[in-house]
């Protein structure tokens, strides 16, 4: 985005946010199930421009979290911080498309963002917000969310209304058809959706539920790639297929556009059904990576051999020369047990032998939980939703942290004498969301951590988190 662009963003927002409106959510490059939340009434967004159908939508989300001192015997250079602390992030999103041919639709969504996250992002596994990771500072970044092009080639089938909602303009599509994107957008808007567990902006926060933990998909520091998908609806199943482009460093900001020497592929299968006119589904998701990456051996073998490095080093950086192949597959499946409640569970396995590419520190996870709408007590528009997790490392992470390494998230190093007590990370989460006023909401989160960072010598840690949120 050019510095003109960026001068005329700020006064966009303003205007569109002060005509308080909303949608569904920051959509997907697929028809998906609708978002399990708060339903929030649409106004109209769809209208032509040079004679071409256009959308636009918006979303803004402030949510502030804060811990009271917790259980600790000692602290090392990623841990999370033991005193009373206090978080926050706030986003602001357009969603804006146009259809340049029956079948081709292109969108563009500027982002803004500004936060503080607990210690730096250090200290945890299942991170407490999903929007931390964007958040860099007190200052608002702009910056472009997704820039990408959507083209549908319907075949025989039944005729299936895609509504108008955030990245979809309304469209008449059939039950077999092939959806290809292209462009710069999320791995998470074409895999791994959920009608339960998915959004951290209206549904549950810790980024263990909003995907497979385990899942070291291919992203920018803020999650977002480029690259291409492509989706193959036949009626109650989908396979689905990307190719993104890998960070030029584990975790950082700028991609290798060198995407046949580092990327990230995915593939995934899923199998839609109804039980007893409930809706339901089950997928399985497999990811191989390939990028310069660190092996946990090299790296506590580096350790190991200068004995000086001991005192909490990022060994890790020592040892990244070569290309590495990375590995994983989980599944998902997802019920609705009436019209108001639903169940979900998700679970995962990586190889663990390499450090983490884009996401964050787990090589096992597993989640599960439930969400329902407040008709019972007379708030339709309310929703709950109370989740558990299990989170784990591999036998070659937890050799490195316990021979001393610290990685970019987790490392609680100290000395000789308090090295990692190591203990899976269990994590309870439960939130309420309520609409205050048409078009926002307002919810409460809380979550319980225990041994935060895989470490039983410090925790449990109690999370309360307060948000709002709004669409157009």
């Amino acid at each position: 985005m050019t510095r003109k662009s960026y001068l005329l963003l700020p006064c966009l927002f303003a205007f569109l946010f002060s005509t308080t409106a909303l949608a569904q959510k920051a959509g997907s490059g697929s028809d998906q199930i609708a978002t399990f939340a708060s339903p929030i009434e649409s106004f109209p967004t769809e209208g032509e421009l040079f004679g071409l159908p256009v959308n636009i939508h918006g979303q803004t989300t402030y949510i502030n979290q804060r811990y009271k001192n917790f259980n600790s015997s000692y602290s090392g250079q990623n841990s999370l911080k033991a005193q009373n602390s206090m978080s926050y992030s706030w986003s602001g999103t357009l969603f804006m498309g146009a259809r340049i041919a029956p079948d081709t639709d292109i969108y563009f969504n500027p982002e803004v963002v500004s936060g503080v996250p607990f210690s730096g992002l250090v200290g945890l596994g299942g991170f407490t917000n999903g929007e931390g990771s964007k958040a860099s500072g007190t200052q608002a970044k702009f910056y472009s969310a997704r820039a990408f092009a959507r083209h549908t080639i319907n075949q025989e089938g039944d005729k299936l209304v895609i509504e108008d909602q955030a990245n979809h303009i309304t469209q008449t599509v059939s039950s077999n058809r092939v959806v290809l994107t292209g462009g710069q957008f999320s791995t998470l808007d074409i895999f791994d959706d959920s009608r339960y567990a998915k959004d951290p902006r209206i549904q549950f926060m810790n980024w263990g539920n909003m995907t497979y933990l385990a899942y070291d998909y291919a992203a920018d520091a803020r999650g977002y790639s480029w690259g291409l998908a492509g989706e193959w609806y036949l009626d109650n199943w989908v396979m689905r297929a990307s190719r993104m482009l890998a960070p030029k460093s584990p975790n950082g900001r700028d991609l290798n556009w060198q995407i046949f020497n580092a990327y990230g592929d995915q593939v995934e299968v899923e199998r839609q059904h109804n039980i007893a006119d409930l809706p339901g589904k089950v997928s399985v998701l497999a990811y191989r990576n390939k990028m310069i990456l660190a092996r946990f051996e090299d790296a506590t073998n580096y350790i190991d051999q200068n004995p000086g490095a001991r005192q909490g080093t990022q060994a890790i950086n020592n040892v990244r020369n070569s290309n590495q192949i990375k590995t994983g597959i989980g599944i998902h499946g997802e019920q609705a047990l009436t019209k108001d409640l639903g169940i979900y569970g998700r679970a995962f396995t990586s190889d663990g032998k390499t450090e983490t590419m884009s996401f964050t520190e787990a090589d096992n996870s597993i989640s599960v939980g439930m969400g329902m709408n407040g008709t019972s007590w007379q708030r339709p528009s309310d929703s709950v939703g109370i989740s558990m997790m299990q989170n784990g490392l591999s036998s070659y992470r937890r050799g490195y942290l316990q021979a001393g390494g610290v990685s970019y998230f987790i490392g609680d190093y100290a000395s000789p004498s308090q090295t990692i007590s190591y203990s899976p990370e269990r994590i309870g989460e439960v939130y309420y969301n309520a609409t205050v006023i048409k078009n926002v909401l307002a919810g409460v989160n809380f979550q319980h951590i225990i041994n935060p960072a895989y470490n039983s010598a410090r925790g449990p840690v109690n999370i309360l988190s307060f948000r709002v949120h709004a669409e157009f």
